[in-house]
This record gives C-alpha cells, structure tokens and sequence, in this order.
C-alpha cells in the first residue's frame, strides 16, 4: 500500500526528447511554463480562500454562542500548528514529488473540510477538521515553489515568484469580498460552503494545467541551453546532500525567524482585523471586510513588483526592498491601531501601506531570499525551514491574540467592551523584530552543492 501511495506521487519520468524544431521547442515550453504559472497561481489563491474562510464569521459565530473568542484562538492556531509541521516536511518531499498530484490532493481535501464545517458545532470536531485542513494546506506552497524553480530559470525566477505571491493576496481579497457577502446575506455556514466550492474548482484547474517537470513533457531542464535536446536527464539530484546544506546555513534560520515574526503581524490582521474593527470601531461585518480586503488588494500590487523590482534595480538583491517595506508595514500598524476614533478613509489608508509592505514582505522574507541563497535542487526545504517558523508564529499569534482580546473583556449593559492596548503593542513589536533580524542577513549570498 505504501509503495504505491509513493510510486503516485513520485517525481515524473522523462519522456523522450521529440525530433522537431527549436522554434517548437521554445513555443511548447513558452506555454507549458505559462500554463504551470497560471495555474498555480489561481490554484494557490484558492488555497487561501479556503484557508481564511474561518476569519470572516468569527463575529457571528461569537455573537451565536457557538465559539468564544479565546475557543476560535485556540481553533485558529491549531491549523497554524499543523501547517507549520506540514510545511516543513511536505517541503521536503515537494522536491521528490509529482508536484501536480501533490498540489491537487491538498486543495481537493482542504476544499471537502470547508465542505463539512458549515455543518459541525462540537469544538473538537471543528478543531480537529480546521487542523486537518492545515496539513493539507502545507502542500500548496512548496509545490507552487518547486513548479516555478523547474519551470523558469534562475534570471527570471525573482520575476515569477512576485507574480505568482500574488496569489496570496488574490485568495485574501477574495474571501474578504466574496464570502463576506455570502454570510452576510445567508449566515455563516454558507461562508464555509462558498469557500468550499471555490477549492473544488482551484483543484480541478490544478489537476488540468499544473505541469510535474518540463522533463516529463520531453522537454530540457530549463537551466540548460534549450537548443540542446539531449539533456532530458534531472541534471543533479542529490537530495539529501543539498537539502542537508540547507538545515545547517544559519542564514536561512534568521530568515525564518525573521518572516514568523512578520506573519504574527500578517495574520493579526488577516485573523482579527475584521473583528478589531467591528468591536473597537463598531464597523457591521461587511464594511469591516471590505476594509482589510483593500490590504490584500494592495498586496497583489506589491508583491507581483517585488521581484521585477529587486530583480531589475536592485541586481537581484532583496535586502533593501525587504528593509522599506518592512518600516512601511510598522508606520501602517501604528496608523491603523494607534490613531483614535473611526476614520474610514485613515483605516484605508492604512490598509494600502500595510498591503504593500506585508505583499513584498511575504514575497521576500516569506520564502524569495531563502530560495535565492538555496541550492538550486532544495528549494521546497529552503521554503519548508522558512515555513514551519511562519507559521509557528503565525499559530502563537492566534493562541495570543485570542486570549489577550478576551481576558480585556468587560460586559456593560449586555455589551462587550475591549480594551486592545496590549493587542496593539503585540502586533507592532512583532512587526519591528522582523525588520531587526532580517538586518542581521544583509550580506547572505547564494550556496550550491
């Protein structure tokens, strides 16, 4: 049984070189790379939007007695912890995989688990299923991240990475547009169904047009000269000595803490944003929504630039966007929780800062600057090591936030009252360590087997 689990997913073999022209080869693989880009794109973006589902109706579930605050914390961060885990060891694996059943699998089951929350009120059962979820979630990235290093070579690989980070922030905006108003016109149950039905189709586009390897497709490794046709072999594929380099470059460890502290600050809003700002701001659902929405929104912008950017003005090098944008994410956050009373359109504003910074950020410090100093053949582990520290901190972050919003609790007059005092310098200080460690790196430079 577990032979033929691993002979499925195993990497593709090589088809035959065919016997045509160069200009055929350069059309086949022209489309194949923009066909497995696309897709992975889209693909990706739907992981999110079942992935985020649960942040939208944490207000109407509090408010129908179904889960308390520090309860949907705990929920929240059990599909953080499982991702973190399942983000490392499946980025391993993503190297040695068929990367298109491997992607497909996880969106298919993650889709199915939306599917069934809208139904379920036990604790454990949702808990559990959201953890389920998590693992399943981790199969996104590192196969998305190891189609764009077999897909495109090493001078344009920067340049695709931003595009397809995009992804992330499509899926964002996505969920807090589309499933917002889903539950805000039938109930939140039929917030997990919308976002469910949205991953059976990202599945489904995956399966179709997410290609393994151009190998598989008789085509050369794309890191050699494409006119010579007889390079079908994998090129090096050593593994274990590349990935084993990974795990001992200190590099790549103050990277990762690096982004786990950025995405405390990344998902204190993505998580809690709307409820912040429904009951500190007393925005309704939707509006709330609509104004972390134009962060993601934002986010697409400054993550498909970051790496033309860095690739095109900075020589390739990520260290001095990552340092802007990081300050322009800690200026948004003090903007966005400092400044006193509603402001709608300072809330907006803050929001497009904090898009454009966390969308580079995540583009940079969430796995680009890892893979850059990476071999070339250890990609999935360089982004699984950066992975499993994101979203442990990411996972604290939840636990933290939950209990913190809830222990500042008071009831007046039967209405809940917060004080986000320690919630604010939470979030700020996380954004400020990120910017400190990933000072510590400026210098990192590439290491290959």
């Amino acid at each position: 049984m577990l032979k033929h689990i691993t002979d499925f997913y195993r990497v593709s073999s090589p088809e035959p070189c065919k016997d045509e022209p160069l200009s055929a080869i350069v059309w086949r693989t022209k489309l194949l790379q923009w066909s497995t880009f696309l897709s992975a794109t889209f693909g990706y973006g739907m992981y999110y939007v079942c992935r985020l589902s649960l942040n939208v109706v944490k207000k109407p579930i509090v408010e129908a007695g179904v889960f308390s605050e520090t309860e949907l914390g705990i929920i929240g961060s059990v599909l953080f912890f499982t991702y973190a885990i399942g983000k490392f060891t499946n980025g391993f694996l993503a190297d040695r995989s068929n990367i298109n059943r491997f992607m497909t699998t996880g969106l298919l089951v993650t889709a199915l688990v939306n599917l069934a929350l809208g139904f379920t009120h036990s604790f454990i059962l949702f808990a559990g299923l959201w953890g389920i979820s998590g693992w399943f979630q981790s199969m996104g990235a590192a196969s998305c991240v190891v189609g764009l290093s077999r897909w495109f070579t090493d001078k344009d690989r920067g340049s695709y990475y931003g595009f397809w980070s995009a992804s992330h922030n499509i899926g964002e905006a996505l969920t807090f547009i589309i499933v917002a108003s889903v539950v805000s016109l039938f109930g939140w149950q039929y917030g997990f169904l919308g976002a469910g039905l949205a991953g059976l189709a990202g599945a489904l586009t995956v399966a179709l047009f997410f290609h393994d390897t151009p190998q598989s497709k008789g085509l050369p490794p794309l890191n050699v000269p494409p006119d010579d046709k007889k390079k079908c072999a994998a090129g090096n594929t050593d593994f274990n000595q590349a990935q084993k380099r990974v795990l001992m470059m200190p590099a790549i460890w103050i990277l990762a803490l690096a982004s786990a502290f950025m995405y405390i600050s990344r998902y204190a809003v993505n998580s809690w944003g709307v409820f912040y700002l429904q009951a500190q701001k007393g925005y309704d659902t939707l509006d709330a929504s609509l104004i972390i929405s134009i962060s993601s929104v934002c986010g697409i912008i400054g993550t498909m630039f970051s790496g033309v950017i860095s690739d095109k003005f900075f020589g390739g090098r990520r260290n001095m966007p990552a340092l802007i944008f990081g300050l322009t994410d800690i200026a948004a956050l003090c903007l966005f929780l400092l400044v006193p009373g509603v402001h709608f359109w300072l809330d907006a504003l803050a929001m497009i800062l904090f898009g454009l910074g966390i969308g580079v950020l995540i583009c940079f410090l969430g796995g680009l600057m890892a893979v850059d100093i990476a071999p070339r053949n250890a990609s999935g582990a360089a982004l699984g090591v950066v992975g499993i520290a994101s979203y442990i901190g990411a996972g604290l972050q939840d636990v933290m936030s939950g209990i913190l919003i809830e222990g500042n609790k008071t009831v007046v007059n039967g209405v809940d009252t917060y004080d986000f005092t320690y919630i604010n310098w939470f979030w700020i200080g996380a954004a400020t360590l990120s910017v400190l460690l990933a000072l510590l790196v400026w210098n990192a430079k590439p290491n290959e087997v």
